[in-house]
């Protein structure tokens, strides 16, 4: 696809995106339950196009170039497009993100200012390996009335395709503008993207840290996402040993290949002694290699953690285990190596709860639950484009809201500002009121 073929297509989605925005809810909302239907129905084909990159990835690890977890990621069956096509439902569920008026002030008498949410216009997102990121992403795009641009990793090419088709043909059905989703293929392109910042309004990268730092660092592209996924769960002397070690073992095995399993288990030493062996069997049985600092070796045996593994996202059966004598030590843990992803705290004491949640500064926070339900879909988002580790614009799970900005409407009757200047200037109010925004609205009354 050459330079010309990439800037027609984002200009398709410029103008699709203004037409989107205009589309009532009920309409977008339509379409995805349209979309969730054609997905289940072509279950076959999808299934059957993911077969081939299943394969190649298999042969790709069998040579090294890939991980385990990579090919994991890749795996779709029939539960899983399931679960895909429900998700697109739980996203036409959610309630409308435009059009909500945030706040609303009077100025003056009969000069109303509402803030009102709009879509973001085009979103750009490079994602890698899971073929179900293409749904989410289009899904949520679609309910936010954004246009978007989907390029995904070349190990789910056969599967991003058929998705991708899928979704054009539904949409396309249920009476969206043409246009409105794109999916780029060629790598090359994604530096084209790169260089478009007076068309492309944010870029959504979900992939490793070096593939997000690189997208960070070579765009003036607001860029919305998170490099690493170092994830913590400390349990302190005052907690449920019980559900500590049901928390630590979900949050590393329950699906280990993604950013917000955990990665580091801080564990206080006066609970260190009866805690480490029960969890120690318990990742032995689902083949969890453990990496110890020295305390730790002493009460179970295990290999030996080095410097880099603090600082280390394996995102795969791997941990490693800090004993440390304070709760201030293991913020202090989190602080220094943490990626300000996703941090727990497993203790009965409200008020260290409270000290740990306070002081770490991370996008999502927990106490006595595990870090994997950092995520769009739990946190009731209906889905996520991707996590934020950044403060500005949205933060942690990003869903409709995150894919939102605003713009302000001022009603008025005739008013001038040259009346609210001089030495007879009239006063503003400036007087905030409950109210809705809706066109013409002093015009009606």
């Amino acid at each position: 696809m050459t330079e010309t073929d990439i800037e027609r297509n984002v200009d398709e989605a410029q103008t699709a995106a203004l037409e989107l925005a205009k589309l009532e809810d009920e309409d977008r909302s339509a379409a995805l339950h349209e979309i969730a239907d054609a997905i289940e129905a072509r279950s076959d084909e999808i299934l059957a196009e993911n077969e081939k990159d299943v394969a190649e990835g298999e042969r790709m690890l069998e040579e090294g170039e890939y991980t385990q977890a990579l090919v994991d990621r890749l795996k779709l069956s029939k539960s899983k497009i399931e679960s895909i096509a429900e998700m697109v439902r739980s996203v036409a569920g959610q309630d409308d993100p435009l059009g909500k008026t945030l706040s609303a002030r009077e100025l003056d008498e009969d000069l109303e200012l509402y803030k009102v949410a709009v879509p973001i216009g085009v979103v750009g997102t490079v994602f890698e390996s899971r073929p179900d990121a293409l749904v989410q992403i289009a899904a949520l795009g679609l309910k936010s009335g954004n246009a978007v641009i989907l390029k995904g990793g070349s190990e789910a090419l056969h599967s991003n395709r058929i998705l991708f088709e899928i979704i054009e043909d539904a949409a396309a059905d249920a009476g969206v503008p043409d246009g409105w989703a794109q999916h780029i293929e060629a790598r090359e392109d994604v530096d084209a993207l790169l260089e478009m910042d007076d068309a492309i309004d944010l870029l959504m990268p979900r992939g490793s840290s070096a593939f997000v730092s690189y997208i960070q660092d070579n765009t003036s592209i607001p860029v919305l996402g998170h490099t690493e996924g170092i994830c913590h769960v400390y349990v302190d002397d005052e907690a449920d040993l019980s559900m500590a070690e049901d928390i630590a073992y979900d949050a590393k095995v329950q699906y280990p290949a993604v950013c917000n399993a955990v990665e580091t288990l801080l564990v206080h030493e006066d609970v260190a002694a009866e805690f480490l062996p029960a969890i120690a069997d318990r990742y032995e049985t689902a083949d969890v290699e453990i990496r110890g600092d020295d305390a730790t070796r002493e009460i179970v045996d295990v290999d030996a953690a080095t410097d880099a593994d603090w600082d280390t996202e394996y995102g795969d059966l791997i941990v490693s285990i800090r004993v440390v004598d304070s709760l201030e030590t293991a913020i202090d843990h989190v602080t220094t190596h943490g990626s300000k992803h996703t941090e727990s705290i497993v203790t009965e004491d409200a008020d260290r709860a409270s000290t740990f949640m306070r002081s770490i500064d991370s996008a999502s926070v927990f106490h006595n639950a595990s870090t994997r339900f950092a995520d769009g879909y739990r946190f009731g988002l209906g889905a996520e484009v991707g996590i934020s580790t950044g403060k500005i614009h949205a933060r942690g799970p990003v869903g409709l809201e995150g894919l939102t900005t605003y713009k302000y409407h001022l009603e008025g009757d005739g008013q001038l500002v040259a009346t609210y200047a001089g030495e007879d200037a009239r006063p503003y109010t400036h007087e905030a009121f409950d109210g809705e925004w809706s066109p013409g609205r002093l015009s009606n009354e």
